[in-house]
């Protein structure tokens, strides 16, 4: 395991750097360092040599959860690009999908306060289609045609259904208490 905290996630793992990943490989990858530098071997080790070890691991796993997530994985290889998502800073949305959100905020909501559990999870499906969909458009924009203009929009569009996902937890689980 390379001791090189320079080096990018993709790299560490020996992929290559994109949003498509096979992932499989990723997870091989993954135990593979993850044993190598796991803290227990190192446990009769110096004490520098057993904070290297830990500090690896957790760059290992670092690395893992951000390029196992697509949201994360996007955000990642834009912040390598040099592009701030401006997630927290930039709401402007096409107005399409603005009115969208908010359709799905009052279906949540009429699902929630109706205590149609049948519905939320139907709404929860039809969210996660959406956002394989936008996910498959992200790869597009960063893999084909290396448009991170395009790429920052989707993520900020895949943040609000991240969201949106978890209200619907959120009254699933109300629902269920």
């Amino acid at each position: 395991m390379s001791t090189d905290f320079s080096q990018d996630f993709f790299s560490l793992f020996n992929l290559p750097r994109r949003f498509a990943i096979d992932g499989p490989a990723l997870e091989h990858a993954w135990r593979t360092a993850a044993a190598q530098v796991h803290p227990d071997r190192y446990a009769s080790s110096s004490d520098a040599e057993k904070r290297s070890a830990l500090m690896q691991a957790t760059r290992v796993n670092e690395a893992y959860q951000t390029l196992k997530s697509p949201l994360n994985r996007a955000r990642y290889l834009l912040t390598l690009s040099g592009v701030d998502t401006q997630e927290d800073t930039n709401t402007q949305m096409p107005a399409a999908f603005l009115m969208a959100q908010m359709e799905w905020r009052e279906n949540i909501e009429d699902a929630r306060a109706g205590g149609e559990l049948e519905r939320l999870e139907m709404l929860s499906r039809q969210l996660r289609d959406e956002s394989r969909a936008h996910q498959a458009e992200l790869e597009q924009a960063l893999d084909q045609r290396a448009d991170l203009d395009a790429a920052a929009l989707l993520v900020r569009k895949l943040r609000f259904l991240e969201k949106l996902d978890q209200e619907i937890g959120d009254a699933i689980e109300a629902l269920l208490d």
